[in-house]
């Protein structure tokens, strides 16, 4: 059964018109002979609305109680039970009561399409979850019921409800659409024309981009190449902070008007750690980029401009969106920042967009000492203050003509504690070895032209001796102070992005993510590998084969062996993950290991699920078998024995038989051999079913030809029959409508009372025909009328013997096989009514049912 269609009626305001729109469209389905039922309409009391709500059928809604009042919310399972061609569902985006089916209208929405059931529904433009944040800004209201851009977008049709702000206005004021009461509030808030204005507009624009899809689409099936231009890739760079939202939501705009565009949310977390990501809120903004249709990324790389633009151009981005900084002014002294860099050194294949928010210079915290890998700059820095610093220091000192020998110097102490700061700051820059540096040169520099006698390495006193020394000593104690510091302030960072990895992992663990495609690119993406492959093999001296790969856009073949690969990953005896494009460092194996047993669980899962299958099918199988094999030992046995019997008193020599027993025995035999003969063909019809073999040959037929030939052998009083004669002709293959029609009748021949003969009528419904077939037996629960339809299914106390359970499971194969279909319903009065639902021959015109006089469509 194939999905159903879903119309949307979209609109730029309250009260443009949306319902009545969809209402009109119902009474042209109806005129039309379409089978439509309304599943939830509210007019809000509106009149003109509600008169269109005459002469459509709608379902009953479902009550349901919360915090001491009562709510009433569209009934799905009675929509799904009653089965219609079409369903009118208002309010997409509204919020279902706690205690319904579904938390949202739409994926009630989603159950009935997936059933096969079309959707008329209608949404306002300010529902949609993309534009929440613009629609607050111009309305001043945060629209708290929305409905994902994709569930809109996925529409087969979207239909543009338009009105001025002016004629919307008018509207409100004549009462059309509020009660009188709430007019005037409305029309000086929600309703002014500026913000009536502005809605329309996006309401227009976003139809008008739905449009350029709908062209590309028939581009695309028509092979017209000439005009397509080249799909948008938007990468969102966040960082963990409260502005992700807004960024998302605003490349979430972006990617709407160019159909066929991408999201692609990256996270790029340091190795020395990134101080304002937070978890909890990295969560939310995943959340977010999944419900508007995008994918989320997390990368590790110590530079993080240079990490963003390798994740862009290996993804094929067009476009970046980042977020203006939250530094506040003094702290640009550390850097440009991310936005500058990523802009600068974007290249001409790039667009940047810098979006600001509201945590701009609000001040994201001081930056994280960067431990051992401090970068060029840092290092550069460290050398200079080190080893220029303390020779700058002796030439503005000696250029002065400063020295210990005179009065107006500073003194001996005073000058090794200037150097001793610059020994402290080429630490606290550049590390270990430039602070060594440091010392040294400042000992030497100290020695020979501050230290008596100056200009040699002399020392006289014995106390400038130890002063020096004590230089040395607490300097290069500083510098393993510091670089011990930065180790540890690495390890933690680094155990913090470790760590920050591995809850991803458990998270696609607990979310049940099985594909291993997926969990191989997150591979890729995490180390930034050009292939990653997962190797196995089924001994030590067999082969290795590929299990699952994934590769960059260099197009590098997998490495066929661990051997291969600059990394490999062993994952137990016979199985290992190779990845090609850098060799990694120790530390990062242990990650890299974590990912390795993953891939072998995902691995092992998958394939437990094509065996659940499997197995699945074999118990199936073995069922039906099992089935069959009672069906051939009691079923088919039983009118072979009255056959056997009959034949061998037929045959007895020493009983002389009248004509009337004779007739009777021969009777039996006839009457044995047609059972024997109806349950071989029911059996040969779900064996051919099921192979798919069976070709209708459709030709146009009337169906009071068919159906009188399908009840020869039913007696008369037990069919009460009414099939007018100008009825449309059918298309249908007759021996296969015959068939149908025959296990139908006999099945509710066996369970429908002797006083109460099965009733066989027919009538058209638009481009339909409809045959009734109702018995008034005992009836079946609503949760056992699809079960009866299965092969070897008998409901309630059916008499052994009565047949193997195959003749409505043959008779909806038949029915789906000729483009029909095959249901069941409650008898009024009792019983159980097949309703066999089959096209008009084409050609014939549909018969329309009437409507009352005071709806106008």
């Amino acid at each position: 059964m194939g999905r159903g269609k879903l119309r949307i009626y979209l609109g730029a305001a309250p009260g443009v018109g949306k319902t009545y729109a969809m209402l009109s469209e119902g009474h042209r389905r109806v005129e039309r002979g379409t089978d439509l039922v309304v599943g939830f309409v509210e007019h809000h009391g509106r009149r003109r609305t509600a008169v269109m709500m005459h002469g459509l059928e709608e379902v009953p809604r479902r009550e349901l109680e919360y915090r001491g009042s009562t709510f009433t919310e569209m009934d799905v399972d009675a929509v799904l039970a009653r089965r219609p061609a079409v369903a009118l569902v208002d309010e997409l985006a509204h919020t279902n009561v706690p205690g319904a089916r579904n938390a949202k209208r739409w994926q009630d929405v989603e159950e009935l399409l997936r059933a096969g059931i079309d959707v008329v529904s209608t949404v306002n433009i300010q529902h949609l979850e993309s534009l929440g944040d613009v629609v607050e800004s111009i309305t001043g209201v945060r629209q708290r019921e929305t409905v994902p851009d994709e569930v809109v977008r996925r529409a087969d049709q979207i239909e543009l409800v338009d009105m001025s702000p002016q004629a919307l206005r008018r509207r409100m004021a004549h009462g059309n659409i509020y009660a009188p009461d709430k007019v005037d509030a409305a029309l000086s808030n929600y309703f002014r024309p500026g913000n009536l204005t502005a809605l329309r507009e996006l309401a227009l624009l976003w139809t008008a981009d739905r449009v350029d899809e709908y062209l590309q689409q028939y581009r695309d099936e028509h092979s017209i190449r000439s005009t397509w231009q080249a799909r948008e890739r938007i990468v969102v760079g966040l960082t963990g902070g409260p502005e992700g939202r807004t960024l998302i939501r605003r490349a979430a705009r972006m990617a709407a008007k160019g159909s066929g565009s991408e999201i692609l949310a990256v996270y790029i977390a340091r190795s020395d750690g990134l101080t304002s990501a937070s978890p909890k809120e990295l969560a939310v903004q995943r959340t977010l980029v999944e419900d508007l249709g995008g994918t989320f990324h997390h990368v590790i790389g110590d530079d993080i401009p240079g990490a963003l633009l390798e994740f862009a151009r290996g993804v094929n981005a067009t476009q970046i969106v980042l977020g203006s900084s939250r530094r506040k002014t003094w702290q640009y002294v550390f850097g440009p920042g991310v936005g500058a860099t990523v802009a600068r050194d974007s290249g001409p294949d790039l667009d940047v967009h810098i979006v600001t928010h509201e945590e701009v210079a609000k001040g994201r915290g001081l930056p994280v000492a960067r431990g051992a890998r401090l970068g060029r700059s840092r290092l550069i820095a460290g050398w200079a203050v080190g080893v220029a610093g303390p020779v700058l220091l002796t030439l503005l000192l000696a250029g002065t003509g400063v020295t210990l020998a005179t009065e107006a110097g500073p003194g001996f102490a005073n000058e090794v504690l200037l150097f001793l700061f610059l020994n402290v700051l080429a630490a606290l820059l550049g590390g270990m070895v430039p602070a060594l540096a440091s010392a040294a040169v400042g000992s030497l520099l100290l020695n020979y032209y501050f230290t008596p006698p100056t200009h040699t390495l002399t020392i006289a006193n014995p106390d400038n001796i130890v002063a020096i020394a004590i230089f040395v000593a607490v300097a290069v104690s500083v510098a393993s102070v510091v670089d011990l510091a930065a180790r540890r302030t690495h390890q933690a960072a680094r155990l913090r992005a470790e760590s920050e990895i591995l809850s991803f992992l458990a998270g696609s663990v607990l979310r049940g993510e099985t594909s291993l495609e997926a969990l191989l690119e997150r591979v890729r993406e995490t180390f930034a590998m050009d292939t990653v492959a997962l190797l196995e093999r089924e001994s030590d001296v067999a082969p290795w084969t590929c299990a699952g790969s994934v590769g960059g856009q260099g197009g590098a073949p997998p490495p066929e062996r661990p051997e291969d690969a600059e990394v490999d990953m062993p994952v137990g005896d016979h199985m290992a993950l190779a990845l090609s494009g850098r060799v990694l460092p120790a530390e990062d194996r242990r990650v890299l290991a974590a990912f390795a047993a993953q891939a072998a669980v995902v691995l092992d899962r998958q394939r437990l699920a094509q065996e659940a299958e499997q197995a699945r099918e074999l118990a199936e199988g073995n069922r039906i078998r099992t089935a069959l094999l009672a069906a051939v030992s009691h079923d088919l046995r039983t009118p072979l024995a009255a056959i056997k019997a009959a034949v061998s008193s037929l045959r007895s020599d020493d009983v002389a038989w009248s004509a009337e027993d004779e007739a009777e025995l021969l009777e039996g035999i006839e009457d044995g051999a047609d059972r024997l003969d109806h349950l071989v063909g029911n059996l040969l019809d779900m064996s051919r079913l099921q192979t798919g073999t069976v070709t209708p040959l459709i030709r146009e037929i009337d169906l009071d030809e068919v159906v009188p030939m399908a009840l020869v052998g039913v007696p008369d009083a037990d069919v009460a029959l009414d099939v007018p004669e100008e009825l449309p002709m059918v298309a249908v293959d007759p021996g296969l409508l015959e068939r149908a029609v025959a296990n139908i009748v006999e099945n509710a021949v066996k369970y429908s009372p002797p006083d109460r003969p099965v009733l066989v009528s027919a009538s058209a419904l638009g481009d339909r025909v409809e045959l009734r077939v109702a018995d008034g037996g005992p009836g079946v629960p609503d949760s056992e009328k699809d079960r009866i339809f299965e092969p070897f299914q008998r409901y309630g106390d059916a008499p052994r013997g009565a047949g193997v359970g195959l003749g409505l499971a043959v008779a909806r194969g038949f029915a789906e096989a000729m483009g029909g279909r095959l249901t069941a319903e409650d008898t009024p009065g009792g019983g159980m009514t097949m309703v066999l639902t089959l096209r008009a021959a084409p050609g014939r015109p549909p018969v329309t049912p009437g409507l009352p006089a005071q709806v106008v469509s």
